[in-house]
């Protein structure tokens, strides 16, 4: 079932109002990224700030798109060079079979669940043979799991209008049904909130287009 009209423009409409209240959201850098050949031609969903763009090896062939113009803004104030799309990562603007990467990181959470399964369809209608997806979200043990208003299940609306989903185990690899899984894990590390060592845990995973 796809994504309704008028929950992707909600969703957005939040996202606009976000970044243009706060800014850049995310800080740090990324650590694991994958080691991709040279002239690779990579697109990421939902690109937000520029985060993990700017963590991209100018070797490979990027493209980035973001449904919020705010964040594109972002984006382009960090990577002044970068390819961007203003685009619906559940119905995405390319032929066939056109990427040897699609990363999705911290964008198919932020769906209701048609908009997941129209994401999860997407990215594999537009990995080429071999292509991978790299693919990270929190997990249900993830210290913000259950704040908010649960509106699907597992899934939490904020007062901002964003939701976002947490994954249980096996349900990325469900999501991705028409991919072959090449890894999934779970990955926790302890954040300090006001002298208080709590869990944050997300799922990565990597799915090979056979």
């Amino acid at each position: 079932m796809p994504i309704t009209f008028v929950d992707s423009l909600k969703s957005i409409r939040s996202w606009d109002r976000e970044y243009a209240d706060r800014g850049r959201l995310w800080g740090g850098g990324i650590s694991g990224m994958p080691d991709l050949c040279a002239g690779s031609v990579v697109l990421e969903l939902g690109c937000g700030d520029g985060k993990t763009l700017s963590c991209m090896p100018e070797a490979w062939r990027a493209v980035a798109l973001d449904a919020s113009l705010n964040a594109l803004h972002l984006s382009l104030h960090l990577c002044p060079n970068a390819r961007l799309a203003l685009a619906d990562a559940s119905r995405l603007p390319f032929r066939e079979c056109v990427f040897d990467a699609v990363f999705a990181f911290h964008v198919t959470g932020h769906l209701l669940i048609s908009g997941r399964l129209s994401l999860a369809a997407e990215a594999s209608r537009v990995l080429l043979p071999g292509g991978r997806l790299f693919f990270r979200e929190f997990a249900g043990d993830d210290l913000r799991a259950g704040r908010g208003q649960e509106i699907e299940p597992g899934t939490f609306a904020r007062k901002s209008g964003i939701v976002t989903h947490f994954f249980q185990s096996g349900e990325a690899e469900e999501l991705f049904s028409n991919l072959q899984p090449i890894s999934v894990e779970a990955r926790r590390w302890k954040m300090r909130v006001k002298g208080r060592d709590l869990m944050r845990c997300e799922v990565q995973a990597v799915f090979e287009k056979r």
